[in-house]
Order: C-alpha cells, then sequence, then structure tokens
C-alpha cells in the first residue's frame, strides 16, 4: 500500500479552551489551553497514524504560527512536504461553554498565497507517487476557484483518486472536472444542487444523481448525528454512529475522510471502509477540540458498525 497524499492549503495552530460560562465582558477564567495542528489535510494525515498507515502531508506554513506547526506536526510523527509561504499561518479557536455543552469556533480567514505558493503545493502533490489524494478544506485568497478541480484534472491523467471535501466554488469546479469521491455535508450539498431542506429520500437521490452526472464515482454525504450516507453505482448504504457522549464535533468530517480513505486504500471492501469511516468520525466527537479520534475508541465502534474486529 502506498502512502496516502494529503492537502492543506490553509493550515492553522488550533487551540481549545473551556470555561464555566461564556458571558460578555467578564474576564472568563479558562483551563489550560488544548494546542494541536489542524487544518483538513493534516487532520485526515494524523488519523490515518492513528489506523496504523502512512500518508505524507503536503501542507502550508508561514511565520511565527507556522514554525509553531511544523514542530507539532514533528512531534505527532508525520511524514510531511512543507510549502513555506511568506503569509502568517492562521491560528484558530475553539471554546467550550462547559454550562450550556455548546461550542464557539473561531475561524480567521488566513494568509494570502501567492501564484508561486499554490502552484509549489499543486507540484509537491505530484512528486509523490501514490494512489489517492485527499484534498481538503477551503482554498486560502490568491487561489484560484478551479485548484482542487486542476488536482483532479492532473490525478486522472496519472491514474489517482482524488477524495474531495470542500464547500462553494471550489467545490463546484471540481466536480464538473470530476473526481473519485467527494464527501459534502447536507449544507455543502444543499448549496451544490440549490436545493432546500433535504428530506430522507432527498440525502439519497441526490448523491446518486451526481453519480448519473459523471461528477463523482463515490459521494459520502455526512449527516451529523445522523450519521452517514454512502452512495456508488450499485446503491446506497445508510449508517448511523453508536450513540456517544459529544465532547466536540472538530475534525469529525475529517476523521471519516480519514477513515473511509484508509480502508479503500487498504483493499477494505467499501462497506467496510465505509464503517471505518462512520467509526472514525463518531470517536473524535468523544474527544475535546481537535484532539481526534483514540485507536480503542475506534476499534470498539467498528466492531460494532461491522460485525467484525478491524484488521481481520
Amino acid at each position: 500500500m502506498q502512502p496516502i497524499v494529503t492537502l492543506t492549503l490553509n493550515s492553522s495552530v488550533d487551540v481549545q479552551w473551556e470555561v464555566p460560562e461564556l458571558v460578555p465582558t467578564r474576564k472568563l477564567r479558562a483551563s489550560h489551553g488544548l494546542t494541536f495542528p489542524g487544518g483538513g489535510g493534516i487532520n485526515v494525515s494524523r488519523v490515518i497514524k492513528t489506523l496504523g498507515g502512512q500518508s505524507i502531508a503536503v501542507f502550508t506554513a508561514g511565520s511565527f504560527t507556522g514554525h509553531m506547526l511544523r514542530e507539532m506536526v514533528d512531534d505527532a510523527g508525520l511524514v510531511t512536504r512543507v510549502v513555506h509561504i511568506a503569509g502568517e499561518t492562521r491560528a484558530a479557536s475553539t471554546i467550550f461553554d462547559q454550562s450550556t455543552g455548546q461550542e464557539y469556533r473561531v475561524t480567521p480567514p488566513g494568509p494570502t498565497l501567492s501564484p508561486r505558493e499554490w502552484q509549489a503545493c499543486f507540484d509537491a502533490l505530484f512528486d509523490i507517487a501514490t494512489d489517492y489524494i485527499v484534498a481538503t478544506g477551503s482554498l486560502p485568497a490568491g487561489v484560484p476557484d478551479d485548484f482542487y478541480a486542476r488536482v483532479a484534472r492532473k490525478a486522472r491523467q496519472l491514474g489517482r483518486r482524488v477524495v474531495l471535501d470542500t464547500s462553494g466554488p471550489a467545490l463546484a469546479a471540481a466536480l464538473e472536472e470530476g473526481v473519485f469521491l467527494v464527501k459534502p455535508n447536507r449544507g455543502e450539498l444543499r448549496w451544490l444542487l440549490g436545493s432546500g431542506m433535504l428530506g430522507p429520500e432527498d440525502e439519497e437521490a441526490m448523491p446518486q444523481q451526481l453519480i448519473r452526472d459523471g461528477k463523482a464515482e463515490v459521494v459520502a454525504l455526512t449527516l451529523g448525528a445522523d450519521g452517514a450516507i454512502l452512495a456508488t453505482r450499485d446503491g446506497v448504504q445508510r449508517l448511523r454512529g453508536p450513540d456517544v457522549a459529544v465532547k466536540s464535533a472538530v475534525g469529525a468530517g475529517d476523521s471519516f475522510v480519514a477513515g473511509l480513505t484508509y480502508g479503500l486504500a487498504r483493499g477494505l471492501a467499501m462497506a467496510e471502509a465505509f464503517a471505518l469511516g462512520v467509526a472514525t468520525g463518531t470517536a473524535t466527537v468523544q474527544t475535546p477540540g481537535t484532539e481526534l479520534c483514540r485507536r480503542p475508541d475506534i476499534e470498539r465502534h467498528f466492531a460494532t458498525l461491522a460485525g467484525k474486529p478491524l484488521g481481520a
């Protein structure tokens, strides 16, 4: 199995605090901050490592926060290809209100990339031998909306599979080119198709329409607490994760992508890879901030969903 390549154009340093109650004006006495390397592709690589797989994380880093990010990624034991940028890597915050159990996320836009910088990210992806490229997250300012479409086009020429998790114009442009797998959530699917509320029938029919239109071979629609739907040319499967105490939803989508992609790259059947995606996403909501999933939780949830131990 070749390493999975992940791409994070808009990486971040993620900090999470807990406060007794989130109120205005008053000084808030917080817990010690938890700090993690962040950004979609970096999160995917972290989960792949937890699963015992190999990945190479291509990501941008700049200025003081970029230096912090590189140190944290190194401490996590990830294999990387860092693209140094002139701008400053963003710092994102999550605040957990203990009195309500509500979570508040503060996510700045991030730096502006020059054409030379985003082209270096593109080139780095294709310098590495791989079967799967996971392209996730928002595009920073300066990056053209069709960047992921360009990735999909080049990957197809080289016989590589693109797994895409993004939103807005970048998502629409990439699907016009066509990808192997796309992972929208409900809001992204509604935006993409210009629809209002989605009923259960829509949630199954619309991913199948994307496949018939040649926009993706596989569509994985994540539904939050309601689980996920996987659509292929062979049909639709719906899975709901085990009921767990939710501590944070940050990184759950990235974890789902990591589990699903790793399962496919390892040769699992589509249904088992889907179960692994749901298991990793479920395990991640059990941890605070962007700590992401823990292996024992993944194994327990996978056994429940797939009816067999992970690795069997």
